[in-house]
């Protein structure tokens, strides 16, 4: 095949790594209140939160529980949290026994990630190919209780850390269930089984330089 044969299909390819690299999505919760724990709701899905924060980013991600926590308050439970966010950052934290469920429209694939601490108790973390926690689960992840899990290391000492954890999945995921007992996430990440986004994706700048190097090659043919 000839070289002006392939550069059309080398552009289509870059513009699909271009779009590939930006495919994750992350929560960083920072838009809501977290001194109020507020319940995250649909902010991610042009909605607000329940005390009427937002609208947040149309990333179609709806919340069933699932609670804001502000990292600057010394009460709150997500007072421990230091390198995910920055000091102060919000997090996600639930006090019910009821998992929490994370909803995603469109759907995602490839990887889950995020930071977390329990302080409690371990937690598990499931993957359904369905909304609601329904269908097929394509991925468990089991998070082990954080070091020195207990209300004297945890919440009075406010040194309970939060630890990055990710997993990767076959299939297009809709949901997300969060189960454990006051668990705390921050910084979640769809698309990615790297907290903030995957390190290893090539740059569209790169693929950029290839293509336009081929194509410099093609015009000195033609001379």
């Amino acid at each position: 095949m000839r070289l002006r044969h392939l550069l059309p299909a080398l552009f289509a390819t870059t513009a699909l790594w271009a779009s590939s690299a930006h495919a994750t999505v992350v929560l960083d919760f920072a838009g809501l209140d977290g001194s109020a724990h507020e319940w995250i709701a649909d902010y991610y899905n042009g909605g607000t939160g329940n005390l009427g924060s937002g609208p947040g980013a149309n990333y179609g991600v709806s919340f069933l529980g699932g609670r804001a926590c502000d990292g600057a308050n010394k009460y709150s439970p997500c007072s421990t949290l230091a390198a995910p966010g920055g000091p102060g950052a919000n997090a996600m934290y639930f006090d019910t026994s009821a998992p929490v469920t994370m909803n995603v429209a469109g759907g995602f694939t490839t990887g889950l990630a995020f930071f977390y601490a329990a302080p409690w108790e371990s937690v598990d973390v499931d993957v359904w190919d369905g909304l609601n926690g329904k269908g097929n689960r394509l991925a468990t992840l089991h998070l082990k209780a954080s070091p020195g899990a207990g209300i004297d290391t945890c919440f009075q000492d406010h040194a309970c850390p939060y630890i990055p954890a990710g997993l990767k999945f076959d299939g297009v995921a809709k949901s997300v269930n969060f189960n454990g007992y006051l668990p705390n996430f921050a910084l979640i990440t769809l698309g990615s089984n790297t907290p903030g986004g995957d390190t290893d994706v090539p740059e569209p700048a790169s693929l950029l330089l290839v293509g336009a190097g081929l194509a410099a090659l093609a015009k000195r043919r033609r001379q």
